[in-house]
Formats: structure tokens, sequence, C-alpha cells
């Protein structure tokens, strides 16, 4: 036994000895090459693996490496990557700063360059600076940050839909959103709506941003001809994250904060100042006919007559307390909170990145809030080698508690805060809800009782086989997208008060929606490279895009019991509807990019797509561009100039395409939904265009990059002009057609004007950086020709605010011109026709509409940011720019106007205080008088839509490396973030928040909002 253990403990020294003479310790420093100093931080990494990080802060490091390694890799962010040779103990490396932004790799969807070597319009923002942002839906966080992107907020109710505009307004009735592909694949974005005057749930809600590697905006004909018809409104590239071999990389985040409205919008009457405009009215109005010598008489006759209601007497007999229904419908310091969990790594031949989130955010308003569920799974498997197989997988699963918007029904909170009259009681003496008595729906009620729910399960699987063939540089890639989403609505209003009491006796309405959109990519991609410095990049790819909806819904009112909300306890099944709908797209590309010596670059790019939107003879579509760039500071002229580090020429031309119409407007159609006596009946439905087709954009882009003084300046100037041809456009037509109009191919428009990204490096070195940037984009949009008539006269489109017309902006402010206030007489007064003379009336009906100047669409946006960081401390602040627009208040007849609506039956704003009460006095509002005037859209609550925000101002501190080290960390970061910290507004009038969607009404939606977020990121 006792030979036998020697034996053993021998042949275990053996092993520890042969263990022991596989790796050998070397020791060194890591310093940089500009001051000389140590970097910690930096990975050290040996035949792919990564073996250690340098955590002095001197950069002294001391490690184990393979006694076989014969070359060690230093990689720190922001540094050059490099490889030093392994001879003896001691490896020293000095490492040189890495310029980001000159060599990046520009990802747009089914190839990626470098930047040097993109010939379009595109900037990428990396996922870095999206995480963390306390915003549902990502598209949010790209306000500011991209010359000509205008972003808008159509409701900051949480999960809402955002309005993206690239470049100005493409078409008038068709489309404009932009494309979204996300890992290379081109998706339906297909927002939730169950009514338009409720919340929208937007489908990128439903990804997480911290699961994003980059998102890159392609604006230009020569980035987006690849998507054919849907690249003519932009396309924005979303990468999602992937891993790397080598040690696990874990990641927590979790943030948590409180939000209130960024604007609190126009403030109102008290009852005390209501009921003096009141008495005003009756005086102005009744005082000669009854001898009333003061509105104070008149308010005597109102209390004796009560010929004009009780309110006032009710109120001041009890002597009740004013309600703040400001106060009541907001949800004060809203709580949000988000929770991030990740992974990341691999070994050889096999990567993952995988993750699950949690966010949660309550709005700014009573009764409505947003839950997100999120998890993801990347995975990259070298099935052998040549053949690689990768998976992406996204899951969520979303609900948002909505509410009405804006004032489509009186039961909108919103609608409550600025119409409800503050002499309306809340609660009954007893404390319990009052929802008999107030003139609106009392909105504690609603919130309580009704019900807007949206629930949304969206599961995105991505999958792809590349394979390296036998024949140098040449590859297939074959690629399946599975986009499947389940959407439920349900809505319930009470029957005791609100838009379900009365004859219904309550109402409820249930939607489902089921859909699924599939992608089949093959893609051949071949490089050759040739003598002389010649390169070529060929692919071509076959695409084919399905999308399959079921659509069902029912409704039904006379519920048996309030509390009962599901259509199986409503005594009235009112009707049920379900439709299938169903579109393909088939597509054939081929690209060419071909570069000589990294200084000439061409990019070739046709597209051939067909959409069962056409009729056959009219189906395929053929888009193309051609793009090339100059690389001036590879000439060899250039040489000695040592100041430009880039200098990049550029320009593109090309036809991109738009099809986003309703389904079957080429067919001429009947409908299936009519009864006639009891019988089912059908009528023409759609009018049909045998001739409809692509509507089509050709874009001219003109730019030049550059990076001077080793990048410490750099950005971009460009010019773009884009025709918008043939355009989808819905012409109306005779009535005695049985039709209100017709799509057709028909009319021109254009948008064009410059764009400037600049970023200045102040100071940058390893212990303090000091950047400041800024982006700029202009659009002057025009429309060059529309529809005729049989007269050969033009048709417009004309509402009773705004107009389409040749020669002017799609949608340009067309409405009465208002010229102030009679100061003998109190009358509001109008300019008859402007553009003649200075004629005015105070009959609103003399008064023509006329051109206001400009749109909807701002003309200027821009985007500044700055950072700052000190030794482990940094500052990140964001702000943003829109200007040359105006807005437009929709709802002022409720609560500017000087007559019933605002003193008797609704609720004024205070700005009313500004009226007209005796001659000679000059003000913004008339006289008031107890009359109820009807709708009289003019240019007084037409505003300069101009603002700034502050949208973002970020505050941290990342841990030292060797201390964090010590705790056994990869790193730990602690910031506070807030977002929409301050607002500036042109206007003094515009009191409503200014961020409006592309109609430009402003009003009663819910504004965006004003966050506080305290936040902690952890490396494992």
């Amino acid at each position: 036994m006792k030979k036998i253990a020697l034996m053993l403990l021998g042949i275990a020294l053996f092993g520890v000895l042969m263990v022991e003479a596989q790796v050998k310790s070397i020791t060194g420093t890591v310093t940089s090459a500009e001051d000389g100093t140590g970097i910690p931080g930096v990975s050290v990494s040996v035949k792919g693996t990564t073996i250690g990080t340098v955590t002095n802060i001197d950069g002294q490091y001391q490690l184990d490496v393979p006694n076989d390694a014969q070359t060690i890799v230093f990689s720190f962010v922001g540094m050059k990557t490099i490889e030093a040779p392994i001879s003896g103990s001691v490896v020293n490396a000095t490492m040189e700063a890495d310029y980001v932004g000159v060599e990046e790799v520009i990802v747009t969807g089914y190839t990626s360059h470098r930047k040097s070597e993109v010939t379009g319009s595109s900037v990428q923002v990396s996922g870095e600076s999206l995480a963390n942002m306390p915003v549902a839906s990502v598209d949010q966080a790209l306000q500011g940050k991209i010359a000509g992107v205008n972003i808008s907020s159509s409701s900051g109710t949480p999960g809402s839909v955002q309005n993206i505009r690239i470049r100005g307004r493409s078409s008038i009735t068709a489309g404009n959103e932009p494309l979204y592909v996300i890992d290379g694949v081109p998706m339906v974005n297909g927002n939730s709506s169950a009514t338009s005057s409720g919340s929208n749930l937007s489908m990128l809600a439903t990804l997480n941003s911290n699961d994003i590697e980059s998102i890159t905006v392609l604006k230009d004909a020569s980035a987006t001809a690849a998507y054919g018809a849907r690249g003519a409104n932009g396309v924005i590239v979303i990468t999602t994250k992937s891993g790397k071999s080598g040690k696990a990389d874990i990641n927590f985040s979790a943030t948590y904060g409180f939000s209130n409205d960024a604007i609190d919008g126009p403030g109102v009457l008290t009852g005390a100042e209501r009921e003096m405009l009141a008495y005003e009215a009756l005086y102005n109005t009744y005082g000669e006919d009854y001898g009333l010598a003061s509105p104070a008489e008149a308010g005597e006759w109102y209390a004796e007559t009560g010929y004009f209601g009780n309110d006032y007497v009710l109120w001041n007999e009890a002597g009740r307390p004013e309600t703040d229904w400001a106060d009541l419908i907001t949800n004060e310091n809203a709580p949000m909170q988000e929770y991030n969990l990740s992974a990341s790594g691999g070994t050889e031949g096999v990567s993952y990145y995988t993750s699950v989130g949690y966010m949660s955010q309550e709005a700014t308003v009573i009764g409505s809030e947003f839950e997100r569920f999120s998890g993801a799974l990347t995975l990259d498997v070298d099935l052998s080698p040549s053949l690689k197989f990768t998976t992406r997988n996204n899951a969520s699963h979303s609900y948002q508690d909505g509410l009405l918007e804006t004032s489509a029904y009186f039961s909108s909170p919103r609608a409550s805060k600025f119409f409800m009259p503050s002499i309306d009681q809340a609660y009954n003496e007893d404390g319990s809800i009052n929802y008999e008595t107030t003139t609106l729906p009392n909105p504690l009620w609603i919130a309580q009782e009704d019900i807007d729910d949206s629930k949304l399960t969206r599961i995105l699987s991505n999958n792809s086989l590349t394979w390296d063939t036998p024949v140098e540089n040449l590859s297939f890639t074959t690629r399946v997208n599975i986009d499947y989403r389940v959407y439920n609505y349900k809505r319930y209003r009470n029957p005791l008060r609100g838009d379900g009491d009365g004859a219904t006796n309550g109402y409820g309405w249930q939607a489902h929606r089921n859909s699924v959109n599939y992608v089949f990519q093959n893609m051949v991609n071949y490089s050759l490279s040739l003598d002389g410095g010649h390169n070529f990049d060929f692919s071509a790819i076959q695409e084919y895009q399905e999308n399959r909806r079921y659509y069902l819904d029912a409704d039904a009112d006379n519920f048996t019991d309030v509390g009962l909300t599901n259509l199986s306890s409503a005594g009235n099944p009112t009707s049920a509807f379900s439709e299938y709908t169903d579109w393909k797209v088939a597509s054939y590309l081929g690209m060419v990019h071909y570069s000589y010596d990294g200084r000439y670059v061409v990019d070739l790019t046709y597209r051939k797509e067909g959409s069962s939107r056409f009729a056959p003879d009219n189906r395929w579509g053929d888009f193309w561009a051609v793009g090339g760039a100059w690389n001036m500071q590879r000439e060899n002229f250039m040489s000695n100039v040592e100041v430009v580090d880039m200098l990049k020429l550029r320009a593109s031309y090309g036809l991109t395409g738009n099809a986003n119409i309703s389904l079957n407007q080429y067919q001429a159609l009947l409908s299936y939904d009519s009864d006639y006596a009891g019988e089912g009946a059908s009528y023409p439905g759609t009018f049909g265009n045998n001739d409809l087709s692509w509507e089509t954009s050709k874009t001219l882009d003109i730019g030049v990059d550059f990076g001077l003084f080793q990048n410490r300046i750099s950005g971009s100037i460009g010019y773009y002009n884009r025709e918008t041809q043939d355009m989808l456009l819905d012409v109306p037509l005779s009535l005695t057609t049985g039709f209100n109009e017709q799509t057709r191919n028909i009319g021109r428009m254009e948008n064009k004007g410059y764009e400037v990204e600049l970023n200045v490096d102040i100071i940058r070195s390893r212990d303090m950086n000091l950047s400041i940037g800024g982006n700029l984009g202009t659009n002057k949009n025009e429309v060059l020709e529309l529809a005729t008539d049989l007269n050969g006269e033009e048709i417009n489109i004309t509402s009773t605010i705004d107009r389409v017309e040749t020669g002017h902006p799609v949608y340009g402010w067309y409405m009465p011109t208002w010229a102030g206030v009679d100061p003998d007489t109190g009358d509001e007064l109008w300019y008859i026709n402007p553009e003649e003379s200075d004629e005015t009336s105070s009959n609103f009906n003399d008064a023509e509409q006329v051109w206001q100047g400009g749109s909807a669409i701002p003309k200027v946006t821009a985007g500044l940011n700055l950072h700052f960081d000190f030794k482990g401390a940094f500052i990140d602040v964001n702000g943003y720019y829109a200007g040359g627009h105006k807005v437009y208040e929709g709802w002022h007849r409720y609560t500017h106007g000087t007559d019933v609506f605002s003193v008797f039956y609704y609720q004024g704003v205070d700005l009313l205080l500004d009226r007209w009460q005796q001659p000679g006095d000059v003000t913004r509002y008339g006289k008031f008088e107890y009359t109820g005037r009807p709708w009289q859209r003019h240019s007084k609550f037409l505003y300069d839509g101009d603002y700034f925000r502050l949208k973002d101002v970020t505050v941290g501190y990342d841990f030292n490396p060797s201390l964090v080290d010590a705790i056994g960390l990869g790193g730990v970061r602690v910031f506070v973030r807030g977002t929409n910290l301050y607002t500036w507004v042109k206007d003094d009038y515009l009191k409503y928040d200014p961020e409006v969607g592309p109609s430009g009404e402003t009003g009663l939606a819910t504004p965006p909002v004003k966050s506080f977020i305290f936040g902690v990121n952890v490396k494992f």
C-alpha cells in the first residue's frame, strides 16, 4: 500500500510539473503613445482567449500564458489593438489611440462597409448611447442625434407611437414612415391601434434597447435603393447584439426613476374668474334690453331668473371649494423602473448572447401604464470549417393600460384638465366619487371603471446558414425570418357615467389581431482582389416576403351590472366583424462594391421588385442607384498635409419607390356587409384602378466627410434633392360616381435641403476628455404637380385649416386671417382677403381662406451634444431644436371662446382675462357674449412652432478598474439621467407642448415627460 501511495504521489507531482511546464509567467507595462502613462483596463488575450486584464493604474501587469504562445494581444476601447511577440518573460506594449468614427464599420442591413468606403448618406448610433434610456420605444432615443431626421411624439403615454420623418414628407396620401430592418431583414412596423382616439402601442416598444448593438439611419438612394419600394422614406437598420468567443461577459443594469409632464399646458380660469366673465357675457348681450347697469347686476339677474342655469348659485350657496382638476388627473412623480441581465461569450466555434429584461412605467396621467417582459438569445455556431449557423431570437410581452387621447371623447382625463369647470365637485360629501353631477364625466370615475387595455406578444426569430464554398471568397447564405405577433385589445365603458351611459347602458368592444410576417432570403457574395489595388464585392440576393393578418372584433351593450366587463355579460350583442388579409413582395437584388486602393469607391445597386398591391401588368418595378466616393486624403498630393486625416467626397443618385397604400386598391370590388330588407346585400365598395403602380422618388445626394487634426475635428456636410413622381394620390371624385376618391399615380413633389454633422474633441487624454458636437438639417418641401379635372383645373385637397396646392408645401396652413379686436366695439375682426387689401370684417363668413406661410413640417432641425469625463466621472448632454414651422391649437372653441363654451358649458383658459371690456381697450380677446359660436378656425390660434428641448443629461461615474477587480467585478457604473429637463418655446401664446405629430395640431394629447432616473451597471 505504501508503494502504491508513493507511486500515486509521484504521478501527481509529475502531473503538476507537467502542468507548470505548460505555462510561464510574463510581466510588463502597457502605456499610451501620447503621454507615456500607464493604461489600466486593457484586455490581454492569447489565441483568441482572454487570459486577464491590466488592473494596475500604472499599466503594470503579471500574467501566466501558455508556454507555446508566441504572441500576446492587447485591446482596449478607444485604442488600436496590437499584437506583441513573446520573447523572454518581459513584454511591454505601447498603444496608440484609435480615433473612433474614421474606420468604424457602418451596417446597412444587407451589407456593411468601413466608413471610408460608404458612398451614401448614413449615420450610425451605437447601442451604448441608447441603453438605459428612460423610454419604452427605442426610436424616442434617436431624437436630435441625426441630421435630417425629425422625430415627434404623438403622445407621451408610455409605449406610444413616435412619428419619424427622414428628410421631410415624400408622399401626400401614401405612407411616409421609414422602413425598419432588423438584423438584415425588412420588417413590418404595423403599430397596434384599436382606435384613432385612443393610445397607440408602438411595435418598436417590443424591443429592449439594451439588446441593440447599433442603429443606422440610411437617407439617400445609394443607401436605400437596395430596399426598393420600401426605401423611399428612408431606412432604419437595427442590429442586435451577438456574442464573442472568450470569457463570459455578464452585465446587470437597474434603473429607477420618476416622470412628470415636460409642459404643464395653459392655466385655466378660477371659479371666481369664470363667474365674473359669465356675468360680463350676460351684461354685454342683454344689458341694454333688460336695463342692466353692470356685470354685477347681470349676476343678480342670473340668480333671480334661473333662465341661464343655477350652477353659480348653488356653488356660492354651498360654499364649496374649487376643484383642481389638473391636480386630480395628474399622476405626480410617475414611477418607472427597468432591470436587465445579459451574458455573452463563447468558445472556439461557438458564441452566444442572451438576456432577460423587465420594464414598467406609469403615465403622468391617472389610469395608464406600460409594462414589458423581454428576452433574447443569439447563437453563432461553426458547424464545420465552412458552414456557420446563426440564430437570433427576441421575444417580448407588452401591456399598455391606455387612455383616450385628445378630446375626441370628453371622457379623456386630459380633456377634463382643461374642459371641466372648477366649480364642479370631484367628490360627494360622503367622500365617494361624484360621477352624477359633473359637467363632463369625472375622470376619477372613468379611470376606476373604464378599460382601455392593449396586450401584445411578439416573437422575432432570424435564422441563417452561411456556406463558405470551395471557391475562394465565394459564400452562400440562406436566411429565414419569422415575426409573429398576437395583439389583444379590450375596451369597456361603464353604464353609469361616460361614453357608456344613457341608451347603451354600458358598452364593450374587444379585438384580436394575429399577424405573421415571413422573410426568406438567399444571398451569394463574392470578393475579388486584383493586382494594383482593385477590390470588388459582388452580392446577389433573392428575397420573398409575405404578411398574413387575421382580425376579429365584436362589441355589445346593455351590461347586466357595473363591474361585469366581458362581452358575455352584455345583454345586447351589437356587431361582430372578422377579416383576413395578406400581401406579398418578391424581389431580386444585385450589388457591386468597387474600391481602388482605398481612394476611389463605386457602388452599383439594382433591385427588381414585385408587389401584390398592384395589378399583374404593373406589379414589377425597377429601382437602382449609383454612388461614388473619393478619399482625397489617400492621394499622393495630400501626403504632406498632416492636418487632414479624412477628406471624402461622395455623391449618389438613384430611384426608389413607395407602395404603402391600402390593399386591393387596383381592383373594382364589391362590399358585402350591407342589409337589404333582412337579406344580405352587396354594393360597390372600391372604385379600382388597373393602371395603378409604383410611386417613385429620384434622389440626388452630394456630400463631404472630413476629419482633421487626428480627427479632433470631424463631421460631414451634404446636400440632397428628392423628387417624388407618379405619387400614389387619393384623388377626390365627383359624388355622382358614388365614391369619394380614387387612388391614382399622379403628381410630383420635391424635398431638398442641407445637412451638417460636426464633432470637436477639445481635450483628448487618458484622464480627461471634452468634446462638443451637433447636427443641423434643413428641409424645403414643395408640391410640383397634382391631378386635374376634365376642364384641366387642378384638383386641390383643402380642409378648414390646410391645403395641398402646387407651389406650396404639402398641407400648408390655409385659413382665414385674424385681424385682432376692434378697440371701439370689442368685436373680433378678420381680413376679408389680406392678399388683396387690408379690409376687415367682424363677420367671420366674409373672411377668405388664404395661405398663412409654412406647414407643420419643420424647416430646420438640429441636435447638440456635449461629453466630458475626468478620471471616471462623466457628463453627457443632448439637446434638440425644431423650427421654421407652425402648429395649430385645434380645440380652442371650448377653451378660448368668448361665449358660453368657456364660461357656462366648459372651462376657459386664463388667457381670456385679456379681453375687451370698454371702448379703447387693446386686447387679444374680444368682448364676452352669451352666444354659442360655431367652429371658427383661423390664424389667431396658429403659432410659431419653434422650440428647443434639453433632451438628455447624464451624470455618472465609472469606478476605478483596480478597485472593482479587487472585489471580483469587471466594472461598475452609477449614473443619474434626466430627460426633457427644459423646454424653450418661441411663441408665448403656444402653451401646450410644441412637439406635435405630422398633423401639426397641438392640444390635449399626453405631452412628453420630464424624467429623472437613477441607475447602476455592473459587469461580472
